[in-house]
Parts: structure tokens; C-alpha cells; sequence
């Protein structure tokens, strides 16, 4: 038991410390309570009881914050955007190294068969959502890129739920979105998406 102890202990500050690299601060709040309920078994393993006590109320405060996180009632809107707007090229270009993290290429080329607009939560950006339509009824996403303090699929739950309807009635049947990042493909399977071939994900709508 001794020599397993320091290992937990181990353990516990890589887990602190992963936490502090999150810029989620959803993902921030559940790795650092993980990290604090390491913590606080150590310290009361080694007897270390101001230890244990201490991490054992950060593990109750994430908590707390998570619970606030979840159950929060926000208000979600768009904000249309065409290819006069002179903001959306500079928001674009500010965000380019993180979007080319997992849209690497990406350019915008918007025509008439574009749909852009940026999400709103509570009147603070949150995302910006690109696609064109593609065989008439088909919305093929060219970017859905989401701000790191804004990760939590609430976004994608709105741009794929909530406005479901507002696509359907702008005469799209499905959307698709392809990529080669598999971080985006597990978030596109949890918002409903189907692999149809390798790399590329169908929802209809």
C-alpha cells in the first residue's frame, strides 16, 4: 500500500495540471474535480487530513459549477451574415490557427447557394456556422466552429435541433459534413450523424 500511495499522489497533480491546459472551462470544472477527488483520497490516505479536507471542498465547488453549467438557462440566436460582411473575414482570420486544427484548408468562398450566420448565447459569440447548398436540398457544412469557452454541444444541439426546422423549410433534407479530424467525428455522432463513407457524416433532417 505504501509504495501504491506516491502514485496517487502522482497521479492526482497530472490530473490537476491537464485541467489547468482546458480552455473549456466545462472540461476545466470535470477534470479538475476528478483531480480534487484524487487529492483529497491521498491526503486522508496519508493522513494528511487538511489535505484531504481541502481538495474534498474544491471537489464540492466543481460541482457546484457543474450543476450551475448544466442547468443554466441560456438564450440562443443567429445572426445572419452575407459576403458584404466585413467582420466575418476578420473573425475568421483572427480564429485561423484553431480552425485549421481540425478544418485545415478552410477558405471562405461565399456565393448564392451560401449559409452563414454566427450563434449568439445570451448576446456573446459562441460560434460561427458555414455550409452551402449542395443537389438542391442537401446542406453540406463547410465550417461549424464553436469557441473553446463555448465547447460543451449545446451549440451543436441548437444549429442541429433547434433550427431543424428553419432548414427543413429552406428546403433542406439532410446535411453533411466530411472531415479528418476524428475529435469532430465524435461530436458529430453525438449530435444524431451517420458515417456513410469514410470521413464523411449524413443527419437528415
Amino acid at each position: 500500500m505504501e509504495t501504491i500511495l506516491p502514485w496517487v499522489g502522482y497521479a492526482a497533480s497530472v490530473i490537476i495540471v491537464l485541467s489547468m491546459m482546458m480552455n473549456s472551462i466545462v472540461k476545466f470544472r470535470w477534470i479538475n474535480l476528478f483531480g480534487a477527488l484524487a487529492f483529497s483520497v491521498y491526503g486522508f490516505l496519508i493522513g494528511a487530513i487538511p489535505v484531504g479536507i481541502l481538495n474534498g471542498i474544491i471537489v464540492l465547488v466543481d460541482a457546484y459549477y457543474l450543476i450551475l453549467i448544466y442547468s443554466k438557462k441560456e438564450t440562443f440566436e443567429i445572426l445572419e451574415v452575407d459576403s458584404n460582411s466585413k467582420y466575418l473575414p476578420r473573425f475568421i482570420e483572427f480564429h485561423r490557427a484553431r480552425i485549421e486544427t481540425y478544418c485545415p484548408g478552410f477558405s471562405f468562398e461565399p456565393n448564392d447557394n451560401t449559409v452563414s450566420f454566427f450563434i449568439l448565447r445570451n448576446m456573446s459569440m459562441a460560434g460561427l456556422f458555414i455550409a452551402h447548398r449542395e443537389n438542391g436540398t442537401v446542406l453540406n457544412v463547410d465550417l461549424d466552429f464553436v469557441l473553446p469557452e463555448y465547447k460543451d454541444f449545446k451549440n451543436g444541439q441548437y444549429v442541429y435541433f433547434t433550427l431543424r426546422d428553419k432548414f427543413i423549410e429552406a428546403g433542406f433534407k439532410s446535411v453533411k459534413a466530411e472531415g479528418n479530424n476524428q475529435n469532430y467525428f465524435k461530436y458529430l455522432k453525438k449530435l444524431g450523424f451517420n458515417e456513410v463513407e469514410r470521413g464523411v457524416f449524413v443527419k437528415e433532417l
